[in-house]
Order: structure tokens, then sequence, then C-alpha cells
């Protein structure tokens, strides 16, 4: 069932999005801003050698350099200023959520209102700037130790100055990316940090499209494989729309007040519950915990010892935690399962909700308020779950399959990227509906206003 904003928001007449002088200024600052981005992105880091660097991410190929490479538009395999892009914000985003349910202090913060979302908001960016600095001396060092028992080096002179040099520039790319998301946010058209992440996915599609043909011409996948890679893309785009804007709806009723006129009325209103209440961190947390063996076995390369019993965990975890093979989709499936309803827990509070719903008076018709509320709540919330787990792991194990038996080694075709783009494009859209439904209201009140005065 639509709602009330939906059904106002489809009569809109777009012809008025010529006059919106506002929101074209607001769409020309975004896209400048996401030009800025991919410029940046080019922007080599100082003191490494570029050609060596390529070798690099090709021996490193399919760990968690993927997934970080994927939304940084490339930045990671170009070793640039903004190499890490805003991963290190949005995991210690994610750092500061669970401790603000988990930590009497932080969960006090949390209930502070503005005061005090701008302090966990500070704590988040400090957190960004010490992962960023412990992930950017781990890539100085890396790179350092890369090809160095080949005697061929990566960096030009190796040492302490460039660490220090490498992770203050890495700070400063990531930090100027999170600068320029607030921009995004506050003078463009809104989610900057998500329009960033999703500029460096959507970077990497013609890459993907190159190489889907290019395989099609050297007779690497049939046409047919093709065809249907790209009408199962298309399949996987639509049902990610519509479970996305997926909610269960329970009514909230209140008691009944006096009007003016000394009748009473019932006031109602609605409690949507999102069925993908989780987004994309389930894909994103179990992906990144079963590709780390593998990054570790990568990066460590001849330094490990296949005789010792250390050497043998890693390599056995190598080879049967790749990409594509049965136990690693396996667990991947069972991770997204698992982070979908821990996340979830974390995120929506039960117990909390129907306390507010208790102090405002309001009630879900047929269940007592309290903790038959709170009960209900939670077996709403665990049905819809399941079915949202479900819907998340469809859509990011058979990408994940197809890619294993068809060859292709694209993340663009990876459910958590499709996720992100959709996600991110559908609310950009509600953004601009947003801004011509408030330039339409603007013109409907002068108009009000002149013939007020004109009487």
């Amino acid at each position: 069932m639509a709602s009330r904003a939906d059904n106002i928001a489809s009569n809109l007449n777009l012809s008025n999005f010529s006059k919106a002088t506002e929101l074209k200024n607001r769409i020309w600052f975004t896209v400048g801003a996401l030009i800025v981005f991919r410029f940046l992105s080019f922007v080599p880091l100082p003191g490494v050698n570029p050609l060596i660097l390529e070798s690099l991410y090709n021996q490193t190929r399919g760990g968690i350099l993927d997934i970080f490479n994927a939304f940084s538009g490339g930045s990671l395999q170009r070793m640039s200023l903004i190499a890490l892009g805003v991963m290190p914000y949005i995991t210690a985003s994610i750092v500061v959520q669970l401790a603000a349910s988990l930590h009497p202090a932080l969960a006090a913060l949390k209930k502070d209102g503005e005061s005090g979302r701008k302090k966990l908001n500070q704590y988040t960016r400090y957190g960004a700037v010490f992962l960023t600095a412990v992930q950017g001396y781990a890539i100085a060092t890396g790179l350092e130790a890369y090809g160095a028992s080949s005697g061929i080096q990566a960096v030009v002179l190796p040492g302490f100055m460039f660490r220090i040099t490498a992770v203050i520039s890495l700070i400063g790319g990531t930090m100027f990316l999170l600068w320029l998301g607030e921009q995004i946010t506050s003078r463009g058209i809104g989610n900057g940090t998500s329009l960033i992440i999703m500029a460096g996915i959507v970077a990497q599609m013609p890459k993907f499209i190159g190489n889907l043909f290019e395989q099609g011409r050297t007779g690497q996948l049939n046409g047919f494989v093709i065809a249907g890679v790209i009408v199962l893309l298309l399949g996987v785009v639509v049902l990610i729309c519509f479970f996305e804007r997926a909610t269960r709806r329970l009514l909230i009723q209140y008691p009944k007040r006096a009007t003016q006129r000394g009748m009473m009325a019932a006031d109602r209103s609605h409690l949507p519950l999102k069925l993908n209440t989780a987004g994309v961190i389930p894909p994103i947390f179990a992906s990144s915990l079963l590709l780390l063996p593998l990054t570790i076995t990568q990066f460590a390369g001849k330094s490990i010892s296949p005789d010792t019993t250390w050497g043998q965990v890693i390599i056995g975890l190598n080879q049967y935690l790749g990409h594509g093979k049965p136990l690693y989709m396996i667990l991947y499936a069972l991770g997204i399962v698992f982070f979908s309803f821990f996340y979830t827990a974390v995120v929506f509070n039960p117990e909390e909700t129907a306390e507010n719903l208790k102090r405002n008076g309001g009630f879900i018709p047929g269940i007592r308020p309290g903790k038959n509320t709170e009960k209900y709540l939670d077996y709403v919330l665990t049905r819809i779950t399941v079915l949202g787990a479900a819907y998340i792991t469809f859509v990011c194990v058979v990408p994940e399959w197809i890619m294993a038996e068809t060859g292709m080694g694209s993340l663009f075709f990876g459910g958590t990227s499709l996720l992100i783009v959709v996600n991110v494009t559908v609310d950009t859209i509600t953004q601009i509906q947003s801004h011509l439904l408030a330039h339409q209201y603007g013109d409907l009140i002068k108009k009000a206003k002149l013939k007020g005065r004109m009487r």
C-alpha cells in the first residue's frame, strides 16, 4: 500500500525541474564534487612506483583488497592519496553504533538528542583517523617489504620517512573525502558519503562491461551466457528495488482526544519496520572475515613455510576459502544470516520502542502496552528479518556462484556492490523528489499570497 508521501511524489510535475534553480545548483555541485573525487583517485602516493604496484595488486587479487578497491573506485590498485576511501569512517561508524548500543555511557549520549549526536560523530571521526593511521602504516610497511626478496622495490626510498609521509598522506586523503561528503550532504543533494562510495563502484562499470564483451569476443564466454548474465543483473536490480522498499507497517493507536468542536477523535499512525534493517553491513562483514586468511597468505608470500603447522593451516584456508569455492559460499551465506540478525538486534531495540510508545500513550490494537508490546515487536521483527536475511543471501551468493562458474572476476556484479548502488540511487531520487516537492509547494504559497494581496 502506497503511503501519502508516495502518492504526492508520484503526482509531481517534472516540468518544474527547469524552474527549480536551487535544485539544479545542488545537482551541479554534487557532480563537481564527484569529479574531484575521481581526479583524486589518480593522484599517486608520494614515493611509490606505480608499475610495480600493478603487479602487487595482481598478486593479492581475490582478498579483502578487492572489496576496498571496488569501493574506492580503483584508488587502492593505483595506490592514490585516497586509496583507503571512506572505509575507515564506515568501520568506525559501525563500531561506534555497536558501542552506543552496548555501553551505558555512549547509550546515554545517544539519547541526548543533537548534542549527543555531535559527540558520537566526533568520536567516529577520531576512530576514522586512528583506523586510517593503522591501515596506512600497514600498507606502507607492506609496500616496503614487497619485492625485497627479488630485488625489486615498490618504494623508491624506503624507510621511516616514507612510512610517516604515507600515513599523513592517506589520513589527509580520507579526511578530505569525509569533508567532501559533508559538503555534498549540506550543499548538494544529500547522502554525501554514500554517493562517494557509489561513484567508486559505478566507475568500475565500463571495465566490467568491456571485460564481459571481450571474453565473448575471444570465446571464453558463450553469447547466451552473456545475455543470461545481463538479464540476471537486471532481475537482481529489480529484486533489490522491491525488497529495499518493503516494510511491515504496524498500526499504532493513540487515545481519543477532544477537538475544537467538542468531538472525540482517535489519532492513528504506523510504525514502519524495514524488511532489510541491517542494510549492506552483513555481506561486508561476512566477506571481510572470510577473505582475511587469503589476504594474509598473499601478503606474506614466501615467508610462510609449508612445513610448519601454522603454515599448513594458512595454506589450507587459502585453498578452501577462495572465491567461488563451495566452503566459502556456504560460510558466506551463514555469515550473512548471522550478521543480519546481529546488526538488526543492535539497531532496533524492541524494549526501548515499546517504552516510548507507552510513554506517549500509543499502543498496538489487541496488544497490551509494556512487556507484551515488546514481545510482539520482537516476534514481528524476527519474522521479517528471516525474509530479509534470505533476500540478502540470495542477492549476494548467486552472483558469487555465477562469477565462479563463468570466470568473471569483477566485483561490480557482486551483490554488495549492487545493494549499495541501488540503495543510494533510490535515496538520491527520493531526495530530488523532496526538493521538487518543496519547490512546488513554494510556488503554491507564493500564488496564494498574491491572490490574498489582490483581494
